[in-house]
C-alpha cells in the first residue's frame, strides 16, 4: 500500500511538474510566435494598413483556433473529471478493503511471528537433542534413555507442527486457514500491483491531457485529441472491468469463507451426532454392567449407600428450592429482558432510520453546498465581470481613438521599424480586447440568464439559510456524539490494550512504521484530493450551467405551449360563457311561458268545475247549450294544449342544447382545472421535493458544520485573495491604459511587465485553486470520516452492549484470577528456587567429581609408575582398580549428562508451567464464559418450561405425576452410580500392582469416561484452579520414571564394571584408559562449551517457553484424564482406597529410587576405599614406576569430585521431588473432594435434564392434544357451515312457499277476470311482474273510481239522458289526460335518447379536439426538430469553418516551420560557404607559396594560368554547391508540404466522416419523426372519418326517432277517438268494475295482512339469524384469539429452544474440539504407558541379573588379590619386606608412623608371628561393628588380612532385591537402625495412628536400607568400613500426627 501511494504521489508530482513546464513553455511559445509574426510582417509587408489587415486576420484565425481548442479542452476536462471521480470511488473502496486486509495481515504477521518463534525453538531443541544423542553415543555406558527422550520430543514437536496451537482452537471460524491467508495475501499483492499499474496509467493520461490542454493552442493537433478520447474510453472500460473483477473476487472470497464455515459446522454436527451415539452406547453398557454386581459387596455397602441416598435426597430438596427461587428470578429477569429487547429493537430501528436520513441528508447537503458556492461564485463573477466590462469599454473607446490617431499618422508619414512593431502590438492588443469584449458580452448574457435563475432560486436561498441554522444546531449534537464516541473509543482502547498487552511489544515497531507510512499516505492522498477537487468544482460548475440552460430551454418550450393552450382555452371559455348566457335567458323565458300556461290551465279547470256545478243546477234545461260551450272550450283547450306541447318541445330542445353546451363548458373547465391542478401538483411536488431535500440536508448539514466553519474561514481568505487579485487586475488595466499613452518602447516594457504579472497571477490562481482543492479534499475526508464513524458507531453500540455485559463478569473474575495467579506464581517461584538450589548442588557435585577425577588420574599415574617395576604380581590388582575407576568415571559422566539433561528438562518444565499458567488463565476465562452460558441456558430452559407448566392448567395432572416420578428417577441414577462404584471396587481389589492389565483397564475406563468429560468440561470452573499444579504433578511423575530408568542404567553400568573387574588384560586396559583419557579431555572441553552455551540457551528457553505454552494445553487434557482416572478409582473403591494406591505407587517409586541411590553410594564408597588404598600404596611404589603419570591421576580425582558434587545436587533435587510428590498427594486429596462436589453437581444437572426431558415430552403430548382439538374444531366448523347452508336452503324454500301463497289469490282473480289476465299467469316470475302491474292499475282505477263516484253524486239529481253524456265527457277527459301522460312519458324517453346521443357527440368532439391538440403538439415538435436540424446544420457549418480555420492555422504553422527550416538551411549553407572559403583560402595560400617558389624559379606565367584555372574551378564548385543546396531545400520543402497536406487531408476526412455520420443520424431521426407524424395524422384522419360516419348515423337515427314520434302522435289521436268510442263501453263495464273493485279491495286487504305477517316472520327470522351469527362470530373470534396467543407462546418457546439449541451446538463444538485433544493426549499417554511397561520389564530383568550376580559372587574370595599379597610378601627379600608391609598399610589407609610402630613391635616379636596367625585359618567372619580407625592396641589384635577378608565377605553378601511390593503387603519397618531409634519410634506411632485411620498405609520415606550397608553407631573405624551416613545426605523422616493432614506436613516442609 505504501509503495502504491508512493507511486501515486510521484506520478502526481511529475504530472504537476509537467503541467507547470508545459504552461511556461506555452507562454514562451506564444510570446515567440507573436515576435516572429511581427518580424515576419515587417519583412513581408511595407504598408501599415496592409500590415494591420494581415495581423487582424491572423489574430482572428488564432482566436478561432483558440476557441475551438478551448471547447475541446473543456470537453476533455469533463471526461477527465468523470474518470477522476471513478478513480476516487475505486480508491475509497480499495482503501476500505486495504484497511481490512491490513488488519488481517497484522493478525497473520503476529501469528506467523509466534509460529516462527515456536519453530525456531523446536529446531533448536531438535539440534540439542541430536547433539546430546551424539555426545551420549560417544560416551561409554549409555543406554536408550536419550533416544527415547529424543523420540518423545521429536514426536511432540512433530505433533506440535502438525497441530498448530491449542490456544487457537476456539470456536469454528475464529481464524482463517493458513492456506487461505497465503492465498489472500497473494491476491492482495496482485491487486495492489494492478492498482499501482492503473494509478501509473492514470497519471500518464493525466499528464498527457494536461500537456495537450496546455499545448493545444500551440500545436492544435486534432488526431492527438481523438487518440486521447479513445484512450480515455479504453481506460474507463478497463477501470469498470477492473472494479467488476475486484468485486467479483471479493464475492468469491466471501462465498468461499461461507462455504468453509458451512462445511465446518456440518462436520461438527456430524461429529456431535457420533459422540451422542457413543454416549448412548456407553450409557447402555453402564446400565447393562450395572446388573452384574454381586450381593456380598452390596451388603457391605448398604449403610453407606443409605447415607449417600439420604444426603442426595436432602441435596435434591435444596436444589429444588433453589430452582424454584431461580425460576421466579428468571421470570422477572426475562420480563425485564423482553422489555429491554423491545426498547433495543426500537432504538436500533430509530438508529437505522436516523442513519439512513443522515446519509440522504449528507448527499443533499453536499449538493446544496455546491449550489451555494456556485451562486456565491456567480454573484462574485457577475460583479467582477460588470466592473471589467466597464473598464474594458472605456479602454476600448480609448484604444479606438488611439487607432484612429495612429492610422492618420501612418497615412501621413512612414515611420521606422520600431513604430511598425508598436503598431502591430497595438493591433494585437486591440484584437484581444475586441475578443474579450465579445466574450464578456456572451458572459453578460449568460449571467443575465443565471440572474433570472437565481431570482427563481431565492426561495431556495431562504431554505438554505434555514438549513444553515439547522446545520449549526446539529453540528453541536454531532460534537456531543463525537465526544461520546471518543469516550467509548477510549474505553474500547483500554479493553483492547488489556487484551493485547502480550503482543504489543512485538508489533510496536511495526505500528510506528505503519503510522509513518499512513501519515505519508494521508499527505499524498490529501494533495491528490486537492487537485481533484479543483477540477471537480470546475467541471461541476460547467455541468450545472449546461443543466440550467437545458432546463431553461425546456421550461421556455413548456411555457410557450402552456400560454398557447391557455389562450385557446380562454377563447373557448368566453364563447361558452356567451352561449350559456343565451341558453339561460331562453330557459327563463320558457319557464315563464310554462308558468303562464299552468295558470291558464288552472283557470280553465276552475271554470270547468264552475260550469259543471252550473250544469248540475240548470239540469236538463241548458244541456245542449252547455254541451256546445264545453265542446268549444274543449277545442280551445286542445288548441292550447297543442301550442303548449310545441312550446314545451322547443323549450326542451333548447334546454337540451344548453345542457350539452354546459357539459362541454364543464368538460373544458375541468380540463383547465386539471391542468391547473397538475401545475399546482407539480409546484407542490417541487415544494415537497425541496422540503424533503431540506430535511435531508438538515442532518447532513449538522455533520458538515465543523467543515463549513473551516471552509468559511478559508473561503474568506480566498475571497480576500480574490478581491486583492481583482484590485491588482484593475491596477494592471489602469497601468495598461496609462501605457497606451506612453511611447512604443515604454509600451513594450509595460507589456513584458504585464506578462510577468499575468504569470504571477496565474501562479497565485493555481495556488488558490490548490488551496480550494485542499479544502475540498478535507471536506471529502470529513464526509468519509463521518460515514465511517456512523458505520463504526453502530458497530460500537453493538460492541458496547456486549462488552458492558462482559466487563462486569471480567471485573468479578479479575480479583479471583489475580489471587489464583499470585498463588500459582508463588508456587512457581518456590519451585524455581528449589530447581536453582538443585542446580547449584549439582554444580557443587560436579566440582567434587572433578576433584575425584583428578585424584583418580594421580592414582593412574602412580599405577603406571608401578607397572615399570619388576613386581608383576601386584599389577593385575592395580589394573583392576583402575578399570573399576574408569568404569565408575564413565558411569559418573553418563549420570552427569543425564543430570544436565534433567536440569534442562526442569528449566523447560518451569517455563512450560509458566506458559501453562497463562494458558490456564485463558482457559479459565473461556470456561467461565462457557459455564455462565450453560447456566444461563439452564435457567432459560427452566424458565421456559416453568412458564409452559404454569400456562397450561389442563396438564396439572401430568405435573403431579412428574412430581411423583422424579425421586425414583434420582434413586435409579444413584443406584446406577452405586453399582458402578461396587463394580469398580471389585475390580480395584484385584489390581494390586500397576501391571499391563491394570493399564489396559484404566484405558478402558478412560474411554468410558470420555463422554462424561465432554459434559464436565463446560461446568469445570473450579478444577481449572488446580490444572497448573496437576501439570506439575504429571511432569514430576514422568521425571520420577526417568530417574528410575537412569538409576537402572547406572546399576547396569556398575554391574558391567564389576564384571569387568573380574578379568581383563593389562595392555588392553592401558590402551582403553588412554582412549578414555582422550575422550575425557574432549568431553571436558564439551562441558566448557556447554557452560558457555547456557547463556544462549537461556534466551532460547524463553522462546521454548512460548512453544511449551501450546504443549501444556494438550497436557492439561491429559491431566483432566488423570483426574478422571482418580475419580474413577475413588468410585471403584472407598474414597481413600484409590488415593492410597496412588500414594503407594509414588512411595514405591521413591523407595526404589532411594534404594538405587543407596546402592550407588555404597559402590562409590567402595571406590573411594580402593582409591585411598591406592593412594597409600602410591608413594612407596612410585619411585620405580613410569607407566601412568600422576597428573592424569589427579585430573581423574578432580573429575570424580565434581561428579560427587553433581550427585549431591541430584540428591537435593530428589528431596525437592519428594516434597513435590507430597504436594501432589495433598492436591489429589483436594481434587477428590472437588470431584465429589462435581459429581453431586453432575447428578443434579442430570436430574434437571431428566426433568426437562420429561417436561418436553409432556409438552409434545399436550401439543398433539391441541392439534387433535384443532382438528375437531375444524370439523365442528364444517358442520356449522353445513347447518348454515341447510338453514339458507330452508329459508329459500319458505320464501318460495310464501310466493306460492301470494300467487294463489291471483290465480283465483284470474279465474274470475276475463281473458287478458288468464293468458299472463304462466309462471312465477310473470305473476310477480303482473302483481306489480295490477297494483299500479289498481291505483289508477282507484283514482278513476273516485272521480266517477264524484261525478255520480253530482249527476244523481240530473236527468238520466244527460248522465250518459256527462259520464262520456268525464271519461273522455280522463282518457285525454291519460294520453297526455303517455305522450309526455314518450317525450321524456325521446329527450333522454337525445341527451345520450348529444353526450356521445360531445365526447366525439372532445376526442377530435384532443386529436387536433396532439396534431398541433406534433407540428410544434416537428418545427422544433427542424429548428434543431437547422441548428445542427449551423453547428456543422461552424465545425467546417473551424476545420478550415484549423487547416489555415496548420498551414501557417507549416509555413512557419518551413521558414524556420529555410533559415536553418540558409545558416547551414552559410556555414558550408564559410568552410568552402576557408578551404579556398588555404588552397590560395598553398598556391601563393607555390607561386613564390615558381617566382623564385622564374615561372610566373604558369602561375598566373594556374591561378586563373583555380578561380574558375572555385566558381564552378560554389555554383554547384549552391545548386545542390537549393535542390535539397526544395526537396525538403516539398516533403514537408506533402506531409502537411496529407495530415490536413486526414483531419478533413475524419471531420467530414464525423459530420456525415451526424447528418445521417439527424436525417434518420427527422425521417422517423416525420413518419411517426404522418402515421399519427393518417390515424387522426381515419378517426375523424369514423366519427363523421357515426354523426351521420346518429342524425339518421334522430330523423327516424322524430318520424316515430310523429307516428306516435297520429296513433295517439287515433287512440283518442277509439277511446271516446270505448267510453260508452266503459260506462257499461262500470258496474262490473265496481263489483270487481269490491272483491279486489278485499283481496288487497288480505294481501296486505298476509304481507305484513310475512314481513314480521321474515324480520324475526333475520333477527334470529343475526343473533346466531353474531354469537358464532364472537365465539370464533375468542377461539381465534386463544389460538393466536397459544401460537405466540409456542413461537416464543420455539425461539427460546432454538437459542438453546444454538448455544448447545456451540458448546458441543467446543466439546468436540476438546475430545479431539483428549484423544490425542490419550494416545500420547498410552505410548508413555507402553514405554513405562518396557522400562519396568527392563528394570525387573536388571534386578534379576543383579540378584544372580550377587548370589554367584556370594561367599567368594578374591584369590588373585590374596595370592598377590602373599607372594609379594614372601618374594621380597627380608630387607625390603618392611616396604611391602608399608605399602599394604598405605593401601589400608594406615599412616607411615603406625606402620613403623607395628614393624618395630613385629621386629621384637617376629614377623612370622602375625603371618602364622594370619595363616592360622581363622574363619571368614563378618565384622559389622569394626571401627574405622582402631586404637593403638586393637590394630595388632586384628590383622590386615583378617580385616580384608571380612571386608570382602561383607561386600559379597547379597542385598535384597528392590521388589515392587503389593499395595497391601507393605508394612511399617520393624527394625530401624540404631542411629534412628527416636525417629522410627515416632514414625511407628504415627504409623499406628494412621493404621487406625487407613489400613496398611506405609510412610513413603521410611523405606528399609539395603542390607548390604549397615548403619554404624560409632564414629571411628576403618576407612573401608566407613558408614554411608557420613558420605550421603540422609533424609530425616518427618513425624506425622494422626490428626495432621498431608497439607500441614507439606507447609511445615516448605517453612523448613
Amino acid at each position: 500500500m505504501a509503495s502504491w501511494l508512493g507511486g501515486l504521489g510521484s506520478g502526481l508530482g511529475q504530472s504537476l511538474g509537467q503541467v507547470g513546464g508545459s504552461l511556461s513553455s506555452f507562454t514562451g511559445q506564444i510570446s515567440n510566435f507573436t515576435k516572429d509574426m511581427l518580424l515576419e510582417g515587417v519583412e513581408e509587408v511595407g504598408d501599415a494598413a496592409t500590415e494591420l489587415q494581415v495581423s487582424n486576420s491572423r489574430l482572428a484565425d488564432v482566436q478561432a483556433v483558440c476557441s475551438s481548442q478551448k471547447s475541446e479542452y473543456d470537453r476533455l476536462k469533463t471526461l477527465h473529471s468523470e474518470l477522476e471521480e471513478k478513480l476516487e470511488a475505486s480508491e475509497i473502496q480499495i482503501k476500505q478493503q486495504s484497511a481490512e486486509y491490513r488488519m488481517l495481515l497484522q493478525q497473520k504477521d503476529v501469528e506467523i511471528s509466534l509460529l516462527k518463534v515456536r519453530q525456531n525453538g523446536l529446531q533448536e531443541q531438535v539440534q540439542k537433542l541430536q547433539q546430546s544423542a551424539q555426545s551420549v553415543s560417544a560416551g561409554a555406558a549409555v543406554l536408550p534413555v536419550t533416544t527415547s527422550s529424543s523420540t518423545v520430543t521429536s514426536s511432540t514437536s512433530s505433533s506440535f507442527l502438525s497441530r498448530p496451537s491449542g490456544s487457537h482452537h476456539g470456536f469454528h471460524g475464529d481464524e482463517m486457514d493458513l492456506s487461505d491467508v497465503i492465498w489472500s495475501q497473494q491476491e492482495i499483492n496482485r491487486l495492489s500491483a494492478e492498482v499501482l499499474r492503473l494509478e501509473e496509467e492514470a497519471a500518464h493520461w493525466r499528464r498527457l491531457s494536461q500537456t495537450s490542454s496546455a499545448g493545444g493552442a500551440g500545436n492544435g493537433g486534432q488526431g492527438e485529441l481523438l487518440k486521447l478520447q479513445r484512450t480515455i474510453k479504453d481506460l474507463r472500460e478497463e477501470m469498470s472491468r477492473e472494479v467488476d473483477e475486484h468485486q467479483h473476487e471479493l464475492a468469491v472470497l466471501q462465498d468461499a469463507q461461507r462455504q468453509k464455515m458451512a462445511d465446518i459446522t456440518r462436520r461438527h454436527r456430524n461429529e456431535l451426532a457420533d459422540y451422542e451415539e457413543r454416549i448412548e452406547e456407553l450409557e447402555d453398557q453402564i446400565q447393562s454392567g450395572g446388573g452384574h454386581s454381586t450381593p456380598s459387596s452390596d451388603a457391605s455397602k448398604l449403610p453407606e449407600l443409605q447415607k449417600t441416598i439420604s444426603s442426595l435426597h436432602e441435596a435434591a430438596d435444596q436444589r429444588e428450592t433453589q430452582l424454584a427461587e431461580l425460576s421466579s428470578r428468571l421470570e422477572e429477569a426475562q420480563k425485564r429482558q423482553a422489555s429491554l429487547q423491545l426498547e433495543k429493537d426500537d432504538a436500533q430501528e430509530e438508529n437505522a432510520g436516523l442513519l439512513h436520513n443522515y446519509t440522504r441528508l449528507q448527499a443533499s447537503v453536499t449538493e446544496l453546498q455546491a449550489r451555494v458556492q456556485e451562486q456565491e461564485a456567480k454573484a462574485l463573477q457577475k460583479a467582477q465581470l460588470e466592473n471589467e466590462i466597464q473598464v474594458l469599454q472605456n479602454s476600448l473607446a480609448a484604444s479606438e481613438k488611439e487607432i484612429e490617431r495612429l492610422t492618420s499618422l501612418a497615412a501621413a508619414e512612414l515611420v521606422g521599424e520600431v513604430e511598425h512593431a508598436d503598431i502591430l502590438e497595438m493591433n494585437t492588443i486591440i484584437g484581444a480586447l475586441r475578443h474579450e469584449k465579445e466574450v464578456l458580452e456572451q458572459e453578460k448574457l449568460d449571467l443575465e440568464e443565471r440572474l433570472k435563475m437565481v431570482s427563481s432560486q431565492e426561495f431556495e436561498s431562504q431554505l438554505l439559510e434555514d438549513t444553515k441554522v439547522e446545520l449549526e444546531r446539529r453540528e453541536k449534537a454531532l460534537r456531543t456524539t463525537e465526544d461520546e464516541r471518543d469516550a467509548l473509543m477510549s474505553e474500547l482502547e483500554e479493553l483492547d490494550r488489556q487484551n493485547q498487552e502480550a503482543t504489543q511489544h512485538v508489533i510496536s515497531v511495526k505500528e510506528q512504521l505503519s503510522g509513518q507510512l499512513k501519515r505519508a499516505e494521508a499527505d499524498l492522498t490529501s494533495s491528490a484530493a486537492e487537485l481533484k477537487k479543483t477540477k471537480d468544482k470546475n467541471e461541476a460548475l460547467m455541468q450545472e450551467l449546461e443543466v440550467q440552460k437545458e432546463r431553461m430551454r425546456h421550461s421556455a418550450f413548456t411555457l410557450n405551449d402552456l400560454h398557447m393552450s391557455k389562450q385557446q382555452l380562454e377563447g373557448s371559455v368566453k364563447e361558452l360563457k356567451e352561449k350559456l348566457g343565451h341558453a339561460l335567458e331562453q330557459k327563463k323565458e320558457a319557464r315563464r311561458e310554462i308558468t303562464a300556461f299552468k295558470k291558464d290551465l288552472k283557470d280553465r279547470e276552475e271554470q270547468l268545475a264552475a260550469a259543471k256545478v252550473e250544469l248540475g243546477h240548470t239540469g236538463s234545461r241548458g244541456t245542449e247549450e252547455n254541451l256546445a260551450v264545453t265542446e268549444r272550450e274543449l277545442s280551445d283547450l286542445r288548441r292550447q294544449l297543442d301550442q303548449m306541447r310545441t312550446s314545451h318541445e322547443t323549450a326542451m330542445s333548447e334546454d337540451f342544447e344548453l345542457k350539452m353546451e354546459n357539459q362541454k363548458l364543464k368538460a373544458e373547465s375541468e380540463q383547465n382545472r386539471g391542468e391547473g391542478e397538475e401545475l399546482a401538483r407539480r409546484l407542490k411536488e417541487s415544494q415537497s421535493a425541496l422540503s424533503r431535500a431540506v430535511r435531508e440536508k438538515d442532518t447532513r448539514m449538522e455533520a458538515l458544520r465543523l467543515d463549513k466553519s473551516q471552509l468559511e474561514s478559508e473561503l474568506r481568505q480566498a475571497e480576500s485573495a480574490l478581491s486583492e487579485r481583482a484590485e491588482r487586475y484593475q491596477q494592471t488595466l489602469e497601468e495598461l491604459t496609462r501605457a497606451r499613452s506612453l511611447d512604443a518602447s515604454a509600451l513594450q516594457a509595460e507589456h513584458e511587465r504585464a506578462v510577468e504579472l499575468n504569470q504571477e497571477k496565474d501562479m497565485e490562481i493555481a495556488q488558490l485553486k490548490r488551496d480550494v482543492a485542499q479544502l475540498a479534499s478535507d471536506h471529502r475526508d470529513t464526509n468519509e470520516m463521518l460515514s465511517i464513524t456512523v458505520a463504526g458507531q453502530k458497530q460500537l453500540t453493538d460492541l458496547l452492549q456486549e462488552k458492558d455485559v462482559f466487563v462486569e463478569t471480567l471485573k468479578k473474575n479479575a480479583s479471583d484470577f489475580q489471587s489464583e495467579m499470585d498463588d500459582s506464581i508463588a508456587v512457581m517461584t518456590r519451585e524455581a528456587e528449589a530447581v536453582r538450589q538443585s542446580l547449584e548442588e549439582k554444580d557443587r557435585q560436579l566440582g567434587g567429581m572433578k576433584e575425584d577425577n583428578n585424584h583418580l588420574k594421580e592414582e593412574i599415574d602412580r599405577l603406571r609408575d608401578q607397572q615399570s617395576r619388576p613386581q608383576s604380581l601386584a599389577e593385575p590388582k592395580t589394573v583392576d582398580i583402575i578399570t573399576e575407576l574408569e568404569a565408575e568415571i564413565a558411569q559418573i559422566k553418563s549420570s552427569r549428562d543425564v543430570l544436565e539433561e534433567e536440569v534442562q528438562t526442569l528449566r523447560r518444565t518451569i517455563e512450560e508451567q509458566q506458559a501453562s499458567l497463562l494458558l490456564s488463565q485463558q482457559n479459565l476465562h473461556t470456561q467461565q464464559s462457557e459455564l455462565e452460558q450453560a447456566r444461563a441456558r439452564l435457567q432459560q430452559t427452566a424458565l421456559n418450561y416453568d412458564r409452559l407448566i404454569h400456562a397450561r392448567d389442563e396438564e396439572i395432572y401430568h405435573l403431579h405425576q412428574v412430581s411423583a416420578d422424579s425421586p425414583p428417577v434420582q434413586g435409579d441414577v444413584i443406584l446406577q452410580e452405586d453399582k458402578t462404584q461396587t463394580l469398580n471396587q471389585e475390580s480395584g481389589n484385584e489390581k494390586h500392582d500397576l501391571s499391563k492389565v491394570e493399564i489396559e483397564k484404566l484405558v478402558i475406563g478412560i474411554k468410558e469416561k470420555e463422554t462424561e468429560i465432554s459434559q464436565l468440561h463446560e461446568k469445570n470452573l473450579s478444577l481449572t484452579k488446580q490444572l497448573d499444579q496437576l501439570v506439575l504433578s504429571r511432569d514430576e511423575v514422568g521425571k520420577l520414571s526417568q530417574m528410575i530408568l537412569q538409576k537402572d542404567l547406572e546399576i547396569q553400568a556398575l554391574h558391567a564394571r564389576v564384571s569387568t573387574c573380574v578379568g581383563g588384560g593389562h595392555s588392553q586396559d592401558v590402551l582403553f584408559l588412554q582412549q578414555q583419557l582422550q575422550t575425557y579431555a574432549v568431553e571436558r572441553e564439551q562441558v566448557l562449551a556447554v557452560l558457555n552455551e547456557k547463556a544462549r540457551e537461556n534466551s532460547q528457553l524463553r522462546s521454548d517457553y512460548h512453544r511449551h505454552v501450546d504443549i501444556m494445553a494438550g497436557k492439561e487434557a491429559a491431566l483432566l484424564k488423570l483426574q478422571q482416572e482418580n475419580q474413577r478409582l475413588t468410585n471403584m473403591s472407598d474414597p481413600s482406597g484409590s488415593q492410597e494406591m496412588f500414594k503407594e505407587t509414588i512411595q514405591n517409586l521413591s523407595r526404589i529410587i532411594r534404594e538405587k541411590d543407596i546402592e550407588i553410594d555404597a559402590l562409590t564408597q567402595k571406590c573411594q576405599t580402593l582409591v585411598t588404598v591406592l593412594q597409600t600404596s602410591g608413594p612407596e611404589s612410585g619411585a620405580g614406576s613410569g607407566g601412568v603419570s600422576s597428573n592424569q591421576f589427579e585430573e581423574l580425582l578432580q573429575e570424580r569430585d565434581t561428579l560427587k558434587q553433581q550427585v549431591k545436587k541430584m540428591e537435593e533435587w530428589k528431596q525437592q521431588v519428594i516434597t513435590t510428590v507430597k504436594n501432589m498427594q495433598h492436591e489429589s486429596a483436594q481434587l477428590q473432594e472437588e470431584l465429589i462436589k462435581l459429581q453431586g453437581q453432575v447428578s443434579a444437572d442430570s436430574d434437571c435434564s431428566s426433568k426437562l426431558t420429561v417436561d418436553y415430552s409432556r409438552l409434545i403430548q399436550s401439543y398433539e392434544q391441541k392439534e387433535g382439538r384443532l382438528g375437531s374444531l375444524s370439523q365442528e366448523l364444517a358442520q356449522v357451515q353445513q347447518t348454515i347452508t341447510t338453514l339458507s336452503s330452508t329459508k329459500e324454500a319458505l320464501l318460495g312457499k310464501l310466493d306460492c301463497v301470494a300467487q294463489t289469490p291471483e290465480v283465483a282473480q284470474s279465474g274470475e277476470a276475463p281473458s287478458p289476465l288468464s293468458s299472463r299467469a304462466v309462471n312465477n316470475e310473470e305473476l310477480q311482474e303482473e302483481l306489480a302491474r295490477m297494483r299500479t292499475q289498481l291505483a289508477e282505477k282507484d283514482s278513476i273510481i273516485r272521480t266517477v263516484q264524484q261525478n255520480k253524486h253530482r249527476l244523481a239529481n240530473a236527468a238520466s239522458a244527460s248522465e250518459s253524456e256527462q259520464r262520456g265527457q268525464a271519461e273522455e277527459l280522463l282518457q285525454v289526460r291519460e294520453r297526455l301522460e303517455a305522450l309526455q312519458s314518450s317525450v321524456r324517453e325521446k329527450d333522454l335518447l337525445i341527451k345520450t346521443k348529444g353526450d356521445q357527440l360531445g365526447q366525439v368532439r372532445e376526442v377530435l379536439r384532443n386529436r387536433e391538440n396532439d396534431g398541433e403538439v406534433l407540428k410544434q415538435a416537428v418545427t422544433n426538430l427542424k429548428e434543431r436540424a437547422l441548428i445542427l446544420e449551423m453547428d456543422g457549418k461552424k465545425l467546417k469553418e473551424e476545420n478550415e480555420l484549423i487547416a489555415a492555422r496548420s498551414r501557417e504553422k507549416a509555413s512557419e516551420f518551413r521558414a524556420l527550416q529555410e533559415t536553418n538551411m540558409q545558416v547551414s549553407l552559410l556555414l558550408r560557404e564559410k568552410e568552402f572559403e576557408l578551404s579556398a583560402a588555404s588552397e590560395k595560400a598553398a598556391a601563393v607559396e607555390k607561386m613564390l617558389k615558381d617566382r623564385e624559379q622564374g615561372k610566373s606565367g604558369e602561375l598566373n594560368q594556374l591561378l586563373n584555372e583555380m578561380k574558375s574551378m572555385q566558381g564552378k564548385a560554389v555554383a554547384f554547391q549552391q545548386e545542390r543546396d537549393q535542390v535539397m531545400m526544395a526537396l525538403k520543402q516539398k516533403q514537408m508540404e506533402t506531409s502537411a497536406v496529407q495530415m490536413e487531408l486526414q483531419h478533413v476526412k475524419d471531420k467530414e466522416q464525423r459530420l456525415n455520420l451526424e447528418l445521417e443520424r439527424l436525417r434518420s431521426h427527422l425521417l422517423e419523426i416525420e413518419d411517426s407524424y404522418t402515421r399519427e395524422a393518417l390515424a387522426a384522419e381515419d378517426r375523424e372519418t369514423d366519427l363523421r360516419r357515426r354523426v351521420t348515423l346518429l342524425d339518421e337515427k334522430l330523423t327516424t326517432s322524430s318520424s316515430a314520434v310523429e307516428n306516435a302522435s297520429l296513433q295517439a289521436s287515433m287512440q283518442v277517438e277509439s277511446l271516446q268510442e270505448q267510453l260508452s263501453r266503459v260506462v257499461r263495464q262500470r258496474d262490473d268494475a265496481l263489483a270487481h273493485l269490491r272483491t279486489s279491495q278485499e283481496q288487497v286487504n288480505q294481501y296486505a295482512v298476509s304481507l305484513s305477517n310475512l314481513q314480521m316472520v321474515l324480520e324475526q327470522f333475520q333477527q334470529e339469524e343475526k343473533a346466531m351469527y353474531s354469537a358464532e362470530l364472537d365465539r370464533h373470534k375468542r377461539e381465534k384469539e386463544e389460538w393466536r396467543r397459544k401460537a405466540e407462546r409456542l413461537e416464543d418457546q420455539a425461539s427460546a429452544l432454538q437459542i438453546n439449541l444454538d448455544e448447545a451446538s456451540a458448546a458441543l463444538d467446543s466439546a468436540s474440539r476438546l475430545t479431539d485433544q483428549i484423544d490425542l493426549n490419550e494416545e500420547h499417554i498410552e505410548e508413555l504407558k507402553r514405554q513405562v511397561d518396557l522400562r519396568q520389564e527392563m528394570l525387573e530383568d536388571a534386578q534379576k541379573k543383579l540378584m544372580n550376580l550377587l548370589h554367584s559372587t556370594e561367599g567368594k574370595i578374591d584369590k588373585v588379590l590374596m595370592r598377590n599379597l602373599f607372594l609379594g610378601y614372601f618374594h621380597t627379600p627380608k630387607t625390603k619386606r618392611a616396604d611391602v608391609l608399608r605399602l599394604m598399610g598405605g593401601i589400608l589407609g594406615l599412616s607411615r608412623e603406625e606402620v613403623d610402630k607395628m614393624l618395630e613391635e613385629g621386629g621384637r616379636q617376629g614377623v612370622t608371628g602375625w603371618v602364622s596367625s594370619w595363616l592360622g585359618g581363622r574363619g571368614a567372619q563378618s565384622v559389622p561393628n569394626t571401627p574405622q580407625r582402631p586404637p593403638g592396641g586393637q590394630g595388632l589384635n586384628s590383622s590386615f588380612s583378617e580385616l580384608f577378608v571380612k571386608f570382602l565377605e561383607y561386600e559379597s553378601t547379597p542385598s535384597l532385591p528392590a521388589l515392587r511390593l503389593p499395595v497391601y503387603d507393605i508394612k511399617p519397618l520393624s527394625a530401624p537402625p540404631p542411629r534412628r531409634t527416636s525417629s522410627t519410634a515416632s514414625s511407628t506411632g504415627t504409623g499406628a495412628a494412621a493404621g487406625s485411620k487407613r489400613a496398611g498405609e506405609p510412610n513413603p520415606f521410611l523405606a528399609p536400607r539395603s542390607a548390604a550397608v549397615p548403619l554404624l553407631a560409632g564414629s571411628g573405624g576403618h576407612l573401608l568400613m566407613k558408614p554411608i551416613s557420613d558420605a550421603l545426605p540422609t533424609f530425616t523422616p518427618v513425624p506425622v500426627s494422626a490428626e495432621a493432614s498431608a497439607g500441614a506436613v507439606l507447609k511445615d516442609l516448605l517453612k523448613q
